[in-house]
């Protein structure tokens, strides 16, 4: 058996921003084209108007400020409201792609390493850009290396679901070191026309470097400790799919065929799994509150984290314990624990203890326990 760490880690983070301002703006002007098109049936009480939304009720509602996005300007036209990307040819790189390869030149620099000594290849993320061939033998082409690649999806537990894929392939001897990669475009799957969710959603891409703790190159985190969980819920969910064509009442625009939650019962169901999730995980492994030095959330919600913060601790995080990125990426789903440990785990010193944790659609929650060397 050996022992799995994680030696690098890295951050593409897209040159265009989106102010909660900006974004304001663009959905009120959608708002009010809404309304006057649809008058006549908002006055007979057949549809409802949209309301306005305000940087106060995002910021109350999230926490967020701002995102990082691969294309604003779609977004911001109220006349479009969605990303628009440029159509690639098949013989040019993927935009996961692409972003994944900086994150991952990003880990691999991190770490003292280079392709040459990576494995395998994990691209885990809520979306992914096609079925086949997988985004994942993508990326290891364009790093030239040898081994093995597959794609995953846990939606926002994919990150810590394929550091625990990747942990357990190191402990057998299957393998010396894997990338796990989360590039996700949020920004292309989220309704922007809908003032509940219309906030929510960023873009990004992270890597982690995950290695036998003997071949690091520099100072280190052992994993001492990984966990999963899933049960399955409709209060997070998306229907787009391959099926979708062949359904006889296929509707070009419908509504489900983006980001869908039931934001009130997300909260009240997933909170507690969390809380358990980690409070046993933390028991079965002999780690009391006192011992964690560090927690690297699921960036989703302020309020959540705040909460799963308390109930983990036993008393509120005080400041730097439970850092937030949230207020400027936005939820960037699987990336979000994996931009706050990459941002925040510097500072530790050696036998420092912290847990990295994530949890979504599935429901699924995924924790992985950590301890600093060097």
């Amino acid at each position: 058996m050996y022992t799995p760490a994680i030696t690098g880690s890295g951050i593409f983070t897209p040159e265009q921003v989106i102010t909660n301002a900006e974004l304001v703006k663009a959905f009120n002007a959608y708002a009010d084209l809404y309304n006057a098109e649809h008058a006549a049936e908002i006055d007979a009480g057949k549809l409802p108007a949209k309301e306005h939304s305000s940087e106060e009720f995002i910021v109350k509602a999230s926490g967020i400020e701002q995102r990082y996005v691969m294309d604003k300007t779609g977004i911001l036209d109220p006349e479009v409201m969605h990303p628009l990307l440029r159509q690639r040819s098949d013989d040019e790189p993927g935009l996961m792609a692409e972003m994944a390869l900086d994150a991952a030149q990003k880990a691999l620099q991190a770490a003292g390493k280079t392709a040459a000594d990576v494995d395998a290849v994990i691209c885990a993320a809520s979306n992914l850009e096609r079925a086949y061939p997988a985004v994942a033998i993508e990326i290891q082409q364009l790093l030239d290396i040898n081994g093995f690649a597959f794609d995953m999806n846990v939606a926002c537990s994919s990150a810590t679901f394929g550091i625990q894929a990747a942990a357990d392939m190191i402990r057998s001897g299957s393998i010396r070191s894997a990338l796990v990669v989360c590039p996700e475009i949020c920004s292309a799957h989220l309704e922007w026309r809908d003032r509940d969710c219309h906030f929510i959603f960023g873009d990004v891409a992270t890597a982690v470097l995950i290695e036998r703790a003997e071949d690091a190159a520099g100072a280190y985190f052992e994993i001492k400790s990984t966990r999963c969980a899933t049960e399955f819920s409709n209060n997070i969910r998306n229907n787009n799919g391959f099926l979708r064509r062949s359904r006889p009442d296929g509707v070009a625009d419908r509504r489900d065929m983006q980001f869908m939650q039931n934001g009130r019962k997300v909260f009240k169901e997933v909170l507690p799994m969390v809380a358990e999730h980690i409070a046993g995980h933390m028991a079965d492994e002999g780690i009391e509150a006192a011992d964690l030095k560090r927690l690297w959330l699921h960036q989703a919600n302020k309020s959540m984290n705040d909460f799963i913060g308390r109930k983990v601790l036993g008393r509120a995080p005080e400041a730097g314990e439970q850092p937030n990125i949230l207020q400027d990426y936005a939820n960037t789903s699987s990336a979000g624990s994996i931009i706050a440990f990459s941002k925040y785990s510097d500072d530790l010193t050696d036998g420092d203890t912290g847990l990295i944790c994530s949890f979504g659609a599935g429901y699924s929650v995924g924790s992985v326990l950590v301890q600093r060397h060097g």
